[in-house]
């Protein structure tokens, strides 16, 4: 950073100061519990020589601790994909069901920001469109942390939940779908060029709850990219501008995986796995009625508390994921 002219080329030295930040904070993650190892193999050497057994237990306790940060750093060093360190948009959609697959809908959002609080991450609703009796017809959030994305990522496909219907008087088993989608959140060191020529933008009334300015101005945005087709949208603010802003960042997202999708295809490097999480595949199962039980179909992995994964419990099915991927 000291060479003359670094700072010339403002954009290609905020990359090279982040990864310089990124490459800082590994050192530190790791050199943290190589040193709590060298101070417990101290305090054994001590017990030893003193004969003090009452030390053992203490030791016990924070070799058990650091053998657990330990695993969490190996398990991080598996999110090396290029876009894994970003943060995500998820993003979901009840399938054909009505009601049954909108309240679905509603349990997979809860699932995830659930996640997100367990991981000290931040969640920001980009757009939330409620159900017309329950549920949501549509949902996108922002989940704002380090390697969010490469966690997350694990997440898109289809979704599919076997319960009795609360909705069913005659109590009778349902089996809902709802498709989760999961982009990585562009940052400054991604560029993805968007004309405005290429776009149309419509306002429209927001829906749902939200008081007379949601429901009676067109504050709510839909942009669509003409080129690729993709539309998006957001009416979870009440200023028109925000929800445009929030919109385009929605956009920016599915744009960049879209287009790298395109060169992929170009370059016939399509990799197997993309037909596991392509729309229309079935990755997980939570059934709760007449046994409970998760389970995931591309790892095997399967939990029977199914409130604690629906509560954001999700770590066993990414972690085997991200290890599955590893070992291919």
């Amino acid at each position: 950073m000291a060479t003359p002219g670094f700072w010339d080329r403002s954009e290609d030295a905020q990359r090279t100061v982040a990864a310089l930040k990124r490459a800082r904070r590994t050192v530190e993650d790791w050199g943290a519990p190589d040193q709590a190892l060298r101070t417990l193999e101290e305090m054994l050497e001590l017990a030893g020589s003193e004969g003090d057994d009452s030390m053992l237990d203490e030791i016990a306790a924070d070799l058990t601790k650091v053998e657990t940060e330990v695993a969490a750093l190996e398990l991080k060093s598996l999110l090396s994909g290029e876009h894994d360190r970003l943060g995500a948009i998820v993003s979901i959609h009840p399938g054909a069901g009505g009601t049954e697959s909108q309240d679905w809908a509603e349990m997979l959002y809860r699932m995830y920001t659930r996640w997100a609080e367990r991981h000290g991450f931040k969640a920001e609703v980009l757009d939330l469109q409620p159900g017309d009796e329950a549920g949501l017809k549509d949902a996108t959030i922002e989940v704002t942390g380090d390697y969010a994305y490469g966690y997350l990522k694990s997440e898109s496909g289809v979704h599919r939940l076997v319960r009795i219907s609360p909705y069913d008087a005659n109590q009778r088993r349902h089996t809902s779908f709802a498709s989760v989608f999961v982009f990585p959140m562009v940052d400054d060191t991604i560029n993805v060029d968007i004309g405005p020529a290429d776009l149309r933008v419509d306002t429209f009334r927001a829906s749902g709850a939200g008081g007379q300015h949601v429901n009676k101005t067109e504050s709510a945005v839909r942009i669509t990219h003409i080129p690729s087709g993709i539309v998006v949208q957001s009416q979870a603010e009440r200023s028109q501008h925000r929800n445009r802003e929030l919109a385009m960042r929605i956009l920016k997202a599915r744009l960049f995986l879209h287009l790298q999708e395109l060169e992929r295809q170009k370059t016939q490097a399509l990799s197997a796995e993309k037909k596991n999480i392509d729309f229309g595949s079935q990755i997980r199962s939570y059934v709760l009625h007449p046994y409970t039980m998760v389970n995931d179909h591309r790892t095997e992995v399967k939990m029977t508390d199914t409130q604690s994964v629906l509560d954001g419990n999700l770590d066993p099915f990414t972690d085997a994921y991200l290890k599955r991927k590893d070992a291919r």
